[in-house]
C-alpha cells in the first residue's frame, strides 16, 4: 500500500512539474497549428520545416501539420498563410531571400518586415550534372554555356529560387546563357535532372545530397568561397576557383510568422528557439548530413543576416531586367 501511495504522490508530482513547465510559455496553441510550405514536397523546405514541426510539437504539446501549396515560385503558398487569420495558427516556411524578394519581382505584396522570421538552417547551393552530360566541372560547364547556352536545359525550382539566383548570378559574372526549365520545387528539378530530363540542376545541396553520393549526379561547384565536405563523398568545389569575384551570401531556411499574430505567439515562439531549436540534435544532424549550416536565429539577428542575401538577390533580378520594381524604391539598397 505505501508503495502505491508513493509512485501515485510521485505521478502528481510529474503531472504538476508538467503542467507548470508548459505554464512557463505564455501560448499553448488548443489546436493544430498549420506550417504552409510553398513546394513541392521532398524539397529542401520540406524536409526542414516537417523536422521543426516535430520540435515544436514536443515542446508546445499540440500538433503541427505541414501543408504543401506549390506555385509561382513559392508565392502561392506564402500568399495563403499572408491572407490567413492573423491568429497564430497558420505559419510559412521558406528561404528569406524568397519571401524578401517577392515584391521586386511582382509575384506578391510582401517583404521581410511583414513577417517575424525563425530560421532553423542555412543551406548552400550547388550545380551538379546528369552523368551523360558533356561536362565534368564547373570550369566544362561555363564553357559549354559560353558556346551552347541557349540549348543547355538547367533544372531549376522556378523564378526566385535558390538554384534560379544561382544561374543568375553566374550569368551576371560570366558571359554565358543557359535554357532555364522550372519546376515546381527543388525535389522535381532534381529527379529530372537524375531521369536526364535536364543536363544539369542548379538547387540547394540538401536536395541533391544523396544522388551525388549515389553518383546518380555529378557536383559540378557549390556556391562557396572555399570547399565544402559532404559527409559520405568528399570535398565539394567552390564557385570561387573559377569565378572568384561572384558573391556567395549565405542562404536562411526557417518558418515565418505574420505580423499582426498575437504577441503570446511571438513571445512563446521566440522562447521555444532559444530553448529547443537552438538545442535540437534533429535538426544539427540533418545539417551536418547535408552540408548545411545549423542556425537558429530568429528577431532582429534573423531578420539583419537575412537582409544580405535579400540585397544581393533584388539587385541581381533587377540588373537582369526580370524585377518589376526598383528595389531602392522598397528600401533595399544595393550591396557595396
Amino acid at each position: 500500500m505505501k508503495r502505491i501511495i508513493a509512485a501515485i504522490a510521485a505521478l502528481a508530482v510529474g503531472l504538476v512539474s508538467s503542467a507548470a513547465g508548459a505554464q512557463d510559455y505564455p501560448w499553448k496553441p488548443d489546436r493544430p497549428v498549420t506550417i504552409i510550405v510553398p513546394w513541392a514536397a521532398g524539397g529542401s523546405t520540406d524536409q526542414m520545416a516537417r523536422i521543426v514541426a516535430v520540435e515544436l510539437e514536443k515542446a508546445l504539446g499540440q500538433k503541427f501539420v505541414v501543408v504543401n501549396q506549390p506555385g509561382a515560385s513559392g508565392s502561392v503558398g506564402t500568399k495563403g498563410a499572408l491572407d490567413a487569420t492573423k491568429d497564430g495558427y497558420t505559419w510559412a516556411a521558406g528561404a528569406a531571400a524568397d519571401v524578401g524578394t517577392y515584391k521586386v519581382l511582382g509575384l506578391l505584396d510582401t517583404q521581410l518586415k511583414d513577417w517575424h522570421l525563425f530560421f532553423a538552417v542555412a543551406n548552400l547551393t550547388a550545380v551538379a550534372a546528369h552523368p551523360g552530360a558533356p561536362f565534368k566541372d564547373f570550369g566544362q560547364f561555363l564553357e559549354v554555356l559560353k558556346t551552347k547556352g541557349d540549348s543547355i536545359p538547367v533544372a531549376t525550382a522556378g523564378l526566385s529560387s535558390a538554384g534560379h539566383n544561382f544561374m543568375e548570378s553566374v550569368k551576371a559574372n560570366a558571359p554565358i546563357k543557359y535554357k532555364h526549365v522550372t519546376y515546381n520545387g527543388g525535389a522535381p528539378a532534381v529527379t529530372a535532372t537524375v531521369a536526364g530530363e535536364t543536363m544539369a540542376v542548379a538547387q540547394l545541396l540538401v536536395e541533391m545530397s544523396e544522388h551525388i553520393k549515389a553518383k546518380r549526379l555529378v557536383p559540378l561547384a557549390i556556391l562557396s568561397e572555399k570547399p565544402v565536405m559532404l559527409e559520405g563523398f568528399g570535398e565539394l568545389q567552390p564557385t570561387a576557383k573559377w569565378l572568384p569575384k561572384m558573391p556567395a551570401p549565405i542562404n536562411y531556411f526557417g518558418i515565418w510568422v505574420p505580423k499582426g499574430a498575437p504577441d503570446a505567439v511571438v513571445k512563446t515562439m521566440e522562447a521555444v528557439w532559444k530553448d529547443k531549436i537552438a538545442k535540437s540534435e534533429a535538426l544539427n544532424k540533418y545539417a551536418a548530413s547535408r552540408s548545411a549550416l545549423f542556425s537558429p536565429l530568429y528577431g532582429a539577428d534573423a531578420e539583419h543576416e537575412a537582409f544580405k542575401m535579400v540585397r544581393q538577390t533584388a539587385w541581381l533580378y533587377f540588373d537582369a531586367g526580370k524585377a518589376k520594381l526598383s528595389p531602392d524604391t522598397l528600401g533595399i539598397q544595393r550591396l557595396q
